[in-house]
C-alpha cells in the first residue's frame, strides 16, 4: 500500500488540509494509501487542526476528524513513500533532518499540480479567511496529480 506523508511548518493548517483533502481523493479514486501529515516544527504537537482550515475545508465536503498535530521524525523518511512539503522553507529543514540511509527523499507538494508556478503552498496562518480557500484551492490541484502519479506507479 503507498503511504504519503504531508509536511509544514506546525502541522495544524496546510499539511492538515492537504491530508483531508488527498484522503477524499484517494477514496474516490479507489486508492488504498496510508495518510498522515506533521510538521517540523513541534509547537503545536497534540493539536488539532486550526479552526480557519477546518471550516474552509469542511464547507468543500473534507473531513479533519481524528487528526492531531506532530512533528517530522527520522523514522518517517524510511515509513513513507511520499514525503511531500508544502513549501521550500520545511523542504529545506527537511532534507537536513533526513537520516543518511533513509529510502524516501523529500519532494515539494505542489511538484504534483500541473500549471503552478509557484511550488510553495502559503501559509495561512496570519492572513485573512481568503488564505485557506487559495491553499484549499491549490491542494486540490496537487491532490489530483499525485492520484495519478500513484496510479500509475501500481
Amino acid at each position: 500500500m503507498p503511504s504519503v506523508l504531508f509536511i509544514c511548518l506546525g502541522n495544524i493548517c496546510r499539511s492538515p488540509t492537504a491530508e483531508a483533502v488527498f484522503r477524499q481523493k484517494a477514496v474516490e479514486a479507489g486508492l488504498d494509501v496510508e495518510i498522515e501529515s506533521a510538521g517540523t516544527s513541534g509547537a503545536h504537537n497534540g493539536e488539532e487542526p486550526d479552526p480557519r482550515s477546518v471550516k474552509a475545508g469542511k464547507r468543500r465536503g473534507y473531513s479533519f476528524d481524528g487528526q492531531m498535530s506532530r512533528q517530522v521524525e527520522g523514522e518517517d523518511f524510511n515509513r513513507f513513500d511520499y514525503i511531500l512539503a508544502m513549501d521550500s522553507y520545511n523542504l529545506s529543514h527537511l532534507r537536513r533532518i533526513k537520516p543518511a540511509f533513509a529510502r524516501t527523499p523529500p519532494r515539494l507538494f505542489l511538484d504534483f499540480a500541473d500549471g503552478v508556478i509557484d511550488r510553495n503552498v502559503p501559509d495561512p496562518y496570519y492572513g485573512g479567511n481568503r488564505g485557506f480557500d487559495d491553499v484549499l484551492d491549490l491542494i486540490e490541484r496537487a491532490s489530483e496529480g499525485l492520484v495519478a502519479e500513484i496510479r500509475a506507479n501500481l
